[in-house]
């Protein structure tokens, strides 16, 4: 994915989002329900109702960058509505995006020790 780099900060809007919103009914949202500058370099991550959609929401210096993904198959996996807001790493956000459970990653066998 064309997009922010490493370090970034990462908020996901927890609960279902309105698809139909573009980049400046998201900026909207991440300024009023995640109480965050949509300007300030931040990655927003809104999801749809059937889990399917995804859109982020980047601000890279020049102007809105909007990324909109849907998965022929499955859902990205979500916090619950209650939580409001959640923080991710830009690795979890790399996961996120390729539809990988960021919560509990598959990291498999730790590496074999070399003599």
């Amino acid at each position: 994915m064309i997009g922010p780099g490493t370090g970034v900060r990462v908020y996901l809007a927890c609960g279902p989002t309105d698809m139909r919103k573009g980049i400046a009914g998201l900026a909207a949202l991440a300024q009023d329900v995640l109480r965050q500058n949509p300007a300030g370099g931040a990655v927003f991550a809104f999801r749809g109702r059937r889990g399917d959609r995804l859109k982020l929401l980047y601000w890279d210096g020049q102007g809105f960058c909007l990324y909109y993904k849907v998965l022929e198959r499955g859902r990205f996996p979500w916090p619950v509505a209650g939580d409001g807001a959640a923080r991710l790493t830009s690795a979890q956000l790399a996961m996120l995006w390729e539809g990988i459970d960021w919560r509990r990653p598959d990291w498999g066998a730790p590496p074999a020790r070399v003599s």
